[in-house]
């Protein structure tokens, strides 16, 4: 009896704070067996007093993106096999462009995902990053590609490169960069705003220059995305966004009229949206005509795939800017539905994931790109409907553009980087 006394005794003291391994001999009730739990490891940041959980990210999310990229690929195929049989004598050339850039986005996004997303706070890879792309974007702007009367491509052999569509995420870090470093400045609120004016307006001038108004668009909204989000006093961030506002406005009027033109070039976008209502076709409105009438010929649950009529050359850029259209008139509303729905989906994942950042930088980072893809998904499908003036977005992992999807994929995989630290998303 002392014996068994003594091992129950032992028992006790090892459940209360001994060792894992005594701990380990004491019975556990059959009922109260311990759930597996991911293993998940405990690091600090760079910031004092915050703690960060480093181990899977949000699989929700990751799940979302790839449903997404397989949508946008199969539907690629079916919009694009006309277009690249016809004018390029290759109906897959299309689909495996596109398949290509998005194995190595996809490889891409991963191997970010597993990066300590703080690297992004390093000045040296922040204003190496910022001041290049804004190099590239000059140089653009004088000497790319004119095509489609805008000047937005560079080519660098056989590849086609958008340097605006790189720009974006990483203006959404530099201003999230600034607003970290001058948070615990001892600086007026005013002169907080001047660097931030900076980072914005070549930006705006730029987007201009090159007459790319959904870019100046997007990029101002990305900006004011970030600012918002940071919590900066509205009185103050009105001030900021009207000094954006009027410099992109007197930018714009006086490139327009500097090239002989006026604002006709703004102007002509507004009314090709009214004369297609009056029932008009142009060949201002020829493309948002055609893709109403895909839109229209789907009903609710489509032709079939692969059955739609608009993509045998009646509907240009079919599997660009207006692949939604292609959607809905094989697939039907449902169709078109279930990709509001995705990108629904993503979007709330993704502002998910901001609000559960261990610091104000995943926040700002997370916020910014999961906006932007919101941002286009929006824009784009405006545009298809005859919401928006056709402006030439590109709808995320669904529009045609090898250099467009390996970006977007990997801002995605900086979203994951930043899931991977949260707790209880």
């Amino acid at each position: 009896m002392p014996t068994d006394n003594r091992r129950r005794n032992l028992i006790t003291v090892s459940s209360g704070g001994a060792s894992g391994d005594q701990a380990a001999l004491a019975p556990q009730p059959a009922g109260n067996a311990p759930k597996p739990r991911t293993k998940r490891r405990r690091v600090k940041t760079k910031e004092p007093g915050i703690r960060v959980v480093d181990g899977s990210m949000d699989m929700l999310f990751f799940v979302v993106v790839v449903v997404l990229l397989i949508y946008g690929l199969v539907m690629m195929f079916s919009a694009s096999y006309m277009e690249g049989l016809l004018n390029h004598g290759d109906g897959y050339m299309y689909v495996r462009t596109q398949g290509i850039a998005a194995i190595i986005g996809v490889l891409l996004m991963l191997f970010i995902s597993f990066f300590d997303y703080h690297i992004l706070m390093n000045t040296n890879v922040v204003f190496i990053g910022y001041f290049g792309m804004l190099a590239i974007l000059t140089y653009t702007s004088f000497f790319g590609d004119d095509a489609h009367d805008a000047r937005r491509w560079i080519n660098i052999g056989p590849l086609s490169f958008q340097p605006s569509e790189a720009m974006k995420p990483v203006l959404i870090v530099f201003v999230a960069y600034l607003i970290i470093k001058l948070k615990d400045k001892n600086i007026s609120m005013q002169k907080k705003v001047i660097p931030l004016l900076l980072a914005m307006l070549p930006v705006c001038l730029n987007m201009v220059l090159q007459r790319h108004i959904s870019g100046l668009l997007i990029m101002c909204a990305l900006f004011a995305c970030v600012v918002f989000v940071s919590g900066m006093p509205w009185k103050d961030m009105l001030k900021l966004g009207a000094v954006v506002l009027v410099f992109a406005v007197v930018a714009a009027v006086a490139y327009s009229v500097a090239r002989g033109g006026g604002l006709s070039y703004i102007f002509d976008r507004v009314a090709s949206m009214e004369s297609v209502e009056s029932g008009e076709i142009t060949d201002d409105n020829w493309q948002t005509a055609q893709s109403l009438i895909a839109i229209g010929s789907g009903g609710w649950f489509g032709l079939g795939f692969g059955e739609s009529r608009q993509k045998y050359l009646w509907l240009p850029e079919s599997q660009n800017d207006f692949i939604i259209s292609i959607i809905v008139e094989e697939l039907g509303y449902m169709g078109g539905l279930a990709v509001l729905i995705l990108f629904g989906l993503l979007v709330y994942r993704g502002f998910r994931i901001a609000s559960k950042a261990p610091d104000r930088f995943g926040m700002l980072i997370t916020s910014g790109m999961t906006f932007q893809i919101g941002l286009q998904a929006i824009l784009n499908i405006g545009v298809a409907c005859n919401a928006f003036p056709n402006t030439g977005v590109s709808l995320p992992f669904f529009s045609s553009g090898g250099t467009a999807l390996v970006i977007q994929l990997a801002e995605m995989g900086v979203v994951l980087a930043v899931s991977r630290r949260c707790e209880n998303i």
